[in-house]
């Protein structure tokens, strides 16, 4: 069979993008909390010692924003140090208004309550699933998010005490045909304390992070490369900026399956570009777990303001039954109002989502077999 290359990269939860969007996302966890009816559409910006947090937020809930940031922030690890971005340290500088009038009462509906919520944009969003692994995540992706989740875990752990908050990987399979094969290279960056030896941080790396994460899938044949750029001391917000949605190949599914354009943190699920990919997703798991295809992606678009779907369509990529898994599509109904009962949206699991993939984690009500 056909020989290829397959690759997939993540982030830690201290990558500045990452930031951001964590900050977002416990933004709107705090407003369903006090308010599940809470319509919001929050972005943010991270840059030096501030933090910038600007869109729309209709809500019952009051929010005392400064303390959630510098929670947040404090959370992830930027503390006490002498960097820009510090939890103590940092402006906070709110820009948010209430939802538009036109886009609020296109949303919501005074019709039959099946039909009173209207999709609260327009938009493209992709489901997608593979047999490759448990999780029926592309194999890569899974490899990648293990790695940056370790060294987010070992840092907060004190496995060693170099390690600092920033950091990225990378993860290349060989495939024969939609088979993963073996691990052909692994790259990983992280930032650390000032002054320390590269070997060091290879070692931790080589030695402990890549055979634990990888298990049976690590091999001596492996090309592992380790802070290529060299030291890597100064890193997150302080370094580089950060802003939600940018990271929105490595939340979903890597290079593996299309990708409609919308990102997901800071945004309740009225709006489709989240709610109708959990959903989608949610739905392609079905048809692979039922063994109407080894790999399937399902597109469902939009219009803003109507409570029906534009286009729903399933794709078994040449791996299974196309005519079962289009009657089964059928059987699912895709209206934002019963993807939100259905997964019980309107609830503060949003900063769960945040890091290391919005997909393939236990616990997630879309990657539920109910």
């Amino acid at each position: 069979m056909p020989k290829r290359v397959l690759t997939a990269e993540s982030v830690t939860e201290g990558h500045p993008d990452k930031v951001a969007d964590l900050i977002a996302d416990s933004v709107l966890d705090a407003c369903v909390e006090h308010d599940p009816m809470s319509r919001v559409a929050c972005e943010v910006l991270c840059k030096g010692g501030d933090v910038v947090l600007a869109g729309e937020v209709t809500s019952d809930a009051t929010l005392d924003l400064d303390a959630i940031v510098r929670e947040v922030v404090r959370q992830i690890g930027y503390t006490g140090t002498e960097d820009p971005f510090d939890a103590d340290s940092l402006r906070v500088t709110p820009l948010l208004t209430p939802q538009a009038r036109e886009i609020g009462g296109a949303v919501h509906r005074e019709a039959d309550p099946a039909d009173a919520l209207g999709a609260g944009d327009q938009g493209i969003m992709v489901g997608y699933a593979t047999a490759e692994t448990p999780e029926l995540m592309p194999l890569p992706l899974v490899l990648a998010h293990g790695l940056s989740r370790a060294l987010a875990e070992a840092r907060k752990a004190g496995e060693v005490d170099w390690l600092r908050p920033d950091g990225k990987t990378q993860v290349s399979v060989e495939y024969e045909g939609d088979r993963p094969v073996r691990v052909t290279r692994v790259v990983v960056s992280t930032q650390h304390e000032p002054g320390l030896d590269q070997a060091e941080i290879a070692a931790f790396v080589r030695d402990r992070l890549v055979p634990r994460v990888l298990g049976d899938w690590h091999n001596d044949w492996i090309e592992l490369t380790v802070n290529p750029a060299g030291s890597f001391e100064q890193g997150g917000p302080s370094a580089d900026s950060g802003l939600t949605g940018r990271k929105i190949i490595m939340d979903t599914y890597g290079p593996f399956a299309r990708h409609g354009g919308g990102s997901f943190s800071g945004k309740d699920a009225t709006k489709v570009d989240r709610s109708g990919a959990y959903f989608a997703r949610y739905v392609a798991r079905r048809l692979v777990r039922g063994g109407l295809a080894k790999r399937a992606e399902v597109q469902v678009a939009y219009a803003i303001g109507l409570p029906e779907p534009v286009a729903v369509s399933v794709d078994t990529l040449g791996t299974g039954d196309a005519k079962a898994a289009a009657e089964l599509l059928r059987r699912f109904d895709f209206r934002p109002a019963a993807i939100i009962e259905r997964l019980g949206l309107r609830r503060p699991i949003y900063r769960l989502t945040t890091n290391y993939g919005h997909f393939g984690r236990p616990g997630l009500p879309w990657e539920s077999d109910e």
